[in-house]
């Protein structure tokens, strides 16, 4: 008879230091330990936790801000001594995937955890050669040293699109080009953002589900069918013995104050935000597509590892290139992150389950 395997947490860090008690890691930031207090800094995604099914199938990533309850100079030393084995390690990173191939496929979401890894990667071995090769939507990133590449595809909704006479067409129930995610040792995938996006940013003039094409339907429904779709897809074409496959959770945006109870009146989108949103909750609403992600892969016949940065990403709003985008007042960028910066800890949130093998 088969014993059940309990559920399993690791401790992992982005600038913190951090220990494992009673299945929970509490973290501390190096440059603020503090002997003499009972209660050890409260900061912002300080507390980094990954479990897993029973059965060890489903791995998922969570991110909150806690209350540390380490007493005294031996939880300090401890914490410190405990996350050094689990900081994200370029070399040892290196080393383990010698030869292989890491490929992200998605928006641009997905290209801003590319260039932090690789990035990441060539800090560790500053005088080590690479090249970086674009051909079309395929961006390469290879340290020929180590024979490793680290590939993104853009491909924001990863079904099907088709270009037909009535138009770009989004076929939800289809995948077309999912060839050039095989041989992969590591795929990480990501879709949000561009499902949701209006007017002149959207890239598509209809939806079809067999043979029902509509002009417009609920972005929600859409995501679903169209990430059920992927799921099925991976289930019936990856290997796991071969390739290990993640999801990127869906990373938040910061348009509206309002929603996180800026306690500033004059605060507008992310512009001027120099401080992360106090944890250990996001003050507004749930994200709509975090349990449209964990809905999909919970379902999986081989779950996908799920790196939830939903909640992490939520409480950075001071994480955004905003108006130093690159175009002065004419872009305001409260989407995408700056480097370095919170996709680094994407990176190493990715790294910790890598650990394993």
């Amino acid at each position: 008879m088969n014993k059940e395997r309990a559920p399993r947490t690791f401790a992992i860090i982005s600038k913190e230091a951090g220990f494992t008690t009673k299945h929970t890691h509490f973290t501390i930031q190096q440059v603020v330990l503090s002997l003499d207090k009972d209660l050890i800094v409260r900061k912002m995604a300080d507390l980094m936790e990954i479990t897993s099914n029973t059965d060890g199938s489903l791995l998922v990533v969570t991110f909150q801000d806690i209350y540390a309850h380490s007493r005294g100079p031996t939880g300090a030393a401890m914490a410190a001594n405990l996350c050094g084995k689990r900081r994200f390690n370029g070399l040892d990173f290196l080393e383990r995937y010698r030869g292989k191939k890491i490929m992200l496929v998605g928006d641009s979401l997905s290209n801003n955890m590319w260039v932090s890894l690789t990035c990441l990667l060539h800090a560790s071995v500053p005088n080590s050669s690479y090249t970086i090769d674009r051909k079309g939507l395929l961006s390469t990133f290879t340290m020929q040293e180590y024979g490793l590449s680290v590939l993104w595809l853009k491909n924001g909704f990863l079904i099907e699109v088709a270009y037909e006479k009535i138009g770009k067409v989004l076929k939800l129930d289809s995948i077309t080009t999912g060839n050039q995610w095989l041989g992969m040792d590591i795929l990480i995938f990501n879709s949000y953002h561009w499902w949701f996006h209006t007017g002149r940013s959207q890239t598509w003039d209809y939806f079809q589900v067999g043979d029902k094409i509509v002009k417009e339907m609920d972005r929600l429904e859409a995501l679903r069918i169209a990430l059920t779709t992927w799921a099925t897809w991976i289930d019936r074409n990856i290997d796991p013995s071969k390739t290990k496959v993640f999801f990127q959770g869906v990373a938040a945006v910061h348009i509206d104050p309002k929603e996180w109870k800026d306690p500033n009146p004059s605060a507008r989108t992310c512009i001027g935000q120099t401080k992360p949103i106090e944890g250990p909750k996001y003050p507004g609403p749930s994200h709509p597509g975090e349990a449209v992600v964990r809905s999909v892969i919970s379902k999986m016949a081989r779950p996908a590892y799920l790196l939830d940065i939903t909640l992490l990403t939520q409480l950075r709003k001071d994480g955004h290139p905003s108006s130093y985008a690159g175009k002065g007042s004419a872009l305001n960028d409260c989407s995408h992150w700056c480097l370095a910066g919170v996709p680094d800890t994407w990176n190493q949130l990715l790294y910790a389950p890598l650990l394993q093998n």
